[in-house]
């Protein structure tokens, strides 16, 4: 039998911001991109729904998210790992 081999998918480090979904979060990844004309450094944020099948991560947790195939509507990530927990109030 053979295996089957996956491309090279694209994994994305952000921050939890919402986990009131079932098995769904909402990550917010936060990029610097340079201005064009002025030159300056500019914070670009993008929102990822992912798929969290264990209900595993909690909001403020730093976790990586990957592609995969389209799973919903809006949801085409997974969570891949929890990076950092964040601190227990």
């Amino acid at each position: 039998m053979e295996s089957k081999k996956v491309g090279n998918r694209k994994t994305r480090v952000g921050v939890v911001v919402s986990d009131k979904m079932e098995k769904t979060i909402v990550v917010v990844v936060e990029r610097r991109v340079l201005h064009p004309v002025y030159k300056k450094y500019v914070k670009s944020r993008s929102r990822y729904m992912a798929q969290d099948s264990e209900n595993s991560a909690r909001i403020g947790d730093h976790v990586m998210i990957e592609e995969t195939r389209p799973i919903s509507k809006n949801k085409c990530w997974r969570l891949k790992e929890i990076i950092r927990r964040a601190p227990v109030l």
